[in-house]
């Protein structure tokens, strides 16, 4: 698979709401992670699917998502980049906020190997 193709079958999951198996599908089994806003402050770097894997879930457990907008990709050599604008609350505070997001991802051989992720206004 491309580069193109990678993205674009991502982007469609995500549109569908089916972030948790995009991950399974894709990620590398050794994937760099880079999430300013880390769970609970810890490492902004997590290595491994099971890292990526674990900070989903975090983050399905600590938000309430209300609506998601994806856009992309766009592409250039082995590298995307994909918008979410999301729509959640916090759980524990009970805060909601409108969270814009770009992701960079790279990928080798059909696998996502790093992504990073931006926020606006952090």
């Amino acid at each position: 698979m491309t580069t193109q193709d990678v993205a674009n079958d991502l982007v469609a999951m995500w549109k569908a709401g089916d972030f948790k198996n995009s991950g399974e599908k894709y990620w590398a089994d050794d994937v760099v992670s880079i999430e300013p806003g880390a769970p609970n402050g810890g490492d902004p770097v997590s290595k491994g699917k099971a890292a990526a894997r674990g900070k989903g879930e975090w983050w399905e457990g600590a938000h309430e998502v209300h609506g998601v907008e994806v856009e992309g990709p766009w592409v250039n050599g082995d590298r995307f980049v994909v918008r979410f604008k999301m729509d959640v609350t916090q759980k524990e505070s009970g805060q909601r906020f409108v969270m814009d997001e770009h992701a960079l991802y790279t990928i080798k051989d059909g696998k996502i190997a790093e992504e990073a992720f931006f926020y606006a206004g952090m």
